[in-house]
């Protein structure tokens, strides 16, 4: 039995094989992807490993571009393997349109084929909540998707093709789990620019401190989806993952402010305000991530229930301070990275 996983260089996919690890070290564990472990991220400035210091990625690297054709591999795929589908263009900004369509949609089809001659009849397809659009409303696992980005018109596309996959053969299982922000050792991304703005002073509330952002632990997700794919036998299940209820931005800075000890002030700056500053930090080079783009996101709710999530049989570990305070002592209990 293989444990495949697209894109296992990166951030989920280092979790997930520590993980699997942990509960079984002879698990043979293949990282399929474009970057080989160690190397700085193409697309991330000062790219930050999700492995703790003197750690090593312990899956077996096999170069490989989901875009084309998924071949020559170096071991036998067989029909016990699980595929654990991670592989994606997903910052927002970051990429140019058609590069969201080439990597999301192009590499479903390719995965979908991949399995399908092998037969392989498990796979996780990590989504996201992007196809649910850019709005207020609570969106649960059956609200009409709407997506208003390439990147989410591309993750609900190839949804769609893992879905035709799972239907197009017996004894096929297929979960798509659909993240809110993921966060906690190596993210690089929207938790992390949030504590080093704080901690900079360079962080203000944009305009309200009441929007929702729903998030997960990253340890927390790789938990959830292994035991998924281990203990329950429906054929096709979806789930949107956050901790539920999912926080206000005000209570994700108090909890960060509070398990890393920083005691920085955090303004409250109307609308009228930070847009125009952020378009001339922008202009100068955008430190900090900060641009008008980001702002904007800030600015709208990711109100995401996780509620199937936590009515499902599955236990969570960690509530949001103990995540906190597990990725804090990840970093040695410095900072969060």
């Amino acid at each position: 039995m293989n444990y495949i996983i697209t894109g296992g260089t990166g951030f989920i996919g280092t979790h997930l094989t520590n993980l699997i690890k942990e509960h079984c070290p002879d698990a043979q564990v293949w990282n399929i992807d474009i970057v080989k472990p160690g190397t700085p991220n193409p697309v991330v400035r000062d790219y930050k490993p999700a492995l703790r210091h003197g750690q090593t990625l312990q899956s077996t690297y096999v170069e490989c571009d989901i875009r084309k054709p998924i071949e020559d591999l170096p071991f036998t795929p067989t029909e016990d393997d699980i595929i654990f589908n991670f592989a994606a263009v997903h910052r927002t900004p970051g990429h140019e349109d058609h590069e969201y369509f080439e990597t999301n949609i192009r590499g479903a089809e390719n995965v979908c084929e991949f399995a399908e001659k092998w037969g392989i009849k498990r796979m996780v397809f990590t989504s996201s909540i992007a196809p649910y659009g850019a709005a207020e409303e609570l969106k649960e696992e059956t609200t009409l998707p709407t997506p208003n980005t390439p990147y989410g018109i591309s993750k609900l596309v190839a949804e769609k093709i893992h879905q035709a996959w799972q239907n197009g053969g017996k004894d096929r299982h297929l979960t798509i789990v659909r993240p809110g922000v993921v966060f906690g050792k190596g993210e690089n991304g929207n938790f992390t620019r949030l504590y080093w703005a704080i901690r900079g002073h360079k962080f203000a509330y944009p305009g309200r401190k009441d929007t929702i952002k729903a998030c997960v632990y990253v340890k927390e997700l790789v938990r959830f989806i292994l035991w998924n794919v281990m203990e329950r036998k429906s054929p096709f299940d979806i789930y949107n993952c956050c901790f539920e209820p999912a926080y206000t931005i005000e209570h994700i800075v108090q909890v960060m402010k509070k398990i890393t000890g920083l005691t920085q002030f955090v303004p409250d700056i109307p609308n009228w305000i930070i847009m125009p500053t952020s378009t001339i930090v922008g202009a100068l080079g955008a430190p900090m991530g900060i641009c008008p783009a980001r702002v904007k996101k800030l600015q709208i709710s990711t109100n995401i229930c996780g509620k199937k999530l936590t009515e499902c049989g599955y236990k969570f570990r960690w509530s949001f301070e103990e995540a906190i305070e597990d990725w804090y002592n990840d970093n040695e209990r410095k900072y969060l990275l």
